[in-house]
């Protein structure tokens, strides 16, 4: 029964993904003389990114804390990674930014091009290069009043919980003086499997947008990491204590 589902869902990903490319693909031409930003095309894509939650009957989304953020500033948002189902989730927000992602993902046909004309941020790991690139675009961005999106951990947590963080998320914050905006995602761990592509499960995922951390005057970018770590780690144990209480 899982092996057929499974087979179900990945079907539907694969042709919705031709289907909405194209709705995409209108979207950017239609709006691309007014939205300088692209805002209008990234709000399609949270919606097509989450709408796998509602049609897929063993998973469901749940998003709160979306009002600590103000939709007429930029961010840094920091986001903990336990699964490629942290994009979906975290798309489940709404909120207006550019994803950071490895430049692999831009090469998927239709989603990796949808990547391309949202006009995400693309890296190549371990390439300093690449990264001088990503750090010039990301502040490129927050001048222009459009959030960015890390995964600080730089891959996904084996274990699930909340790894050690890079410098790069909070180099940006301090350079650029924009607020940091941490999100804590929860129970994707396995919604897609790393290695497979059987779905195991069911789950809920919890998207949780916590309050803007601005950085201190004085502070190094190390010390706001482990600050923003924290605080995530706090709220990762307070959403599963509330869920095993539930």
């Amino acid at each position: 029964m899982r092996t057929a589902l499974s087979l179900a869902i990945w079907g539907y990903l694969a042709l919705s993904s031709i289907a909405l490319f194209f709705v995409a693909l209108a979207i950017w031409l239609a709006t691309l003389p007014f939205d300088r930003n692209g805002r209008v095309l990234h709000l399609f894509t949270c919606w097509w990114s989450a709408h796998y939650f509602w049609v897929n009957p063993l998973w469901k989304l749940r998003v709160d804390g979306v009002g600590y953020a103000d939709r007429r500033r930029a961010y840094v948002i920091v986001a903990n990674h336990q699964s490629l189902g942290d994009i979906l989730a975290v798309a489940g927000t709404y909120l207006p930014f550019k994803w950071v992602s490895k430049k692999s993902v831009f090469k998927v046909p239709f989603i990796g091009w949808n990547c391309t004309l949202n006009r995400y941020v693309p890296i190549v790991r371990g390439d300093k290069d690449s990264a001088d690139r990503m750090f010039a675009a990301c502040r490129r961005w927050i001048e222009r009043g459009v959030s960015v999106v890390l995964f600080p951990e730089g891959t996904r947590s084996p274990d699930g919980e909340i790894r050690d963080f890079k410098m790069g998320a909070f180099k940006i914050a301090h350079e650029t003086g924009a607020p940091i905006l941490p999100i804590v995602v929860d129970g994707t761990r396995d919604a897609l499997p790393k290695h497979g592509w059987v779905l195991r499960e069911s789950l809920v995922a919890r998207v949780r947008v916590l309050p803007p951390i601005t950085p201190r005057p004085g502070d190094a970018p190390e010390a706001t990491a482990a600050l923003v770590r924290s605080i995530m780690v706090d709220e990762l144990a307070q959403l599963r204590g509330r869920r095993a209480a539930a």
